[in-house]
């Protein structure tokens, strides 16, 4: 019978770790791959039955991913981040697929992100499909912070309502200190593949963005969250604008003279 590992990557999760891993109990195994914690992370999951690996996450997030499938006993798959639970409905969808053991697919799951305690179902924010569980055998993944799953297999998208739970920001501080890094990172990515930015950047990308995260996906059926994420939406796409044009330019201190 094929048997399911639940990989974890975690970091000073104290707060979120406990309801991940009960989320998923009906694991064969549950495998936490601590970058170190200084907290009580790695003593909360002992505690409920997961296995704990300590491994430098060293800024490379697909290279700590593909150690962790490394660190897998199971014929199968799932990657859940602290922040994440799964759902009742994708929990029972998972151990089916287990059990019939068909490993030509790989799975794509929903997830429904909340913040401030409300989900968010409009504004492009659902159903934000993840690949997620995959059998263990030739699987890697790539990329430093947006990693892409690397395998042989056809991908087959799960039911919206097979959902995983999203908690993607703790409060407002967490919210723009990842609109800064991942800024940078889009700009940095932009400049790469050889984009440049004008005036007109910062001016037209910025509305459409808002506009059809608010207006045409239907942002404004979330309320007051939907409209305040698609305000602070516009200026995220201008500081990724902003920040490709200033791309290679030095701050130089000039004094008054020059």
């Amino acid at each position: 019978m094929a048997s399911l590992s639940v990989l974890i990557l975690a970091k000073n999760e104290e707060k979120n770790i406990g309801a991940a891993i009960e989320s998923v109990a009906f694991a064969d195994e549950v495998v936490v791959i601590d970058d170190f914690s200084t907290d009580d992370t790695a003593k909360l999951s002992r505690s409920l039955g997961a296995r704990v690996v300590k491994h430098a996450l060293a800024g490379d997030w697909g290279a700590q991913q593909t150690f962790a499938i490394g660190e897998a006993k199971g014929d199968w798959v799932l990657f859940l981040d602290a922040d994440e639970r799964v759902s009742e409905a994708l929990a029972q969808r998972v151990q089916e697929i287990v059990r019939a053991d068909d490993r030509r697919y790989a799975y794509r799951n929903s997830r429904l992100n909340y913040f401030w305690g409300q989900p968010l179902r409009h504004g492009g924010w659902f159903p934000d499909y993840v690949v997620r569980l995959f059998p263990a055998e030739g699987t890697s993944v790539k990329g430093l912070v947006h990693p892409a799953i690397c395998h042989p297999y056809e991908e087959v998208r799960l039911p919206r309502e097979a959902y995983m739970i999203h908690y993607p920001y703790r409060d407002w501080d967490h919210y723009f200190s990842k609109l800064n890094l991942y800024t940078t990172l889009a700009a940095e990515k932009m400049h790469e593949a050889g984009r440049r930015a004008s005036l007109m950047d910062f001016v037209l990308h910025p509305f459409w963005a808002s506009f059809r995260m608010y207006v045409l996906r239907g942002g404004f059926l979330d309320g007051r969250i939907g409209f305040v994420l698609a305000a602070f939406h516009y200026f995220y796409t201008m500081a990724k604008y902003v920040k490709l044009y200033y791309l290679g330019r030095e701050n130089k201190h000039v004094g008054e003279k020059a």
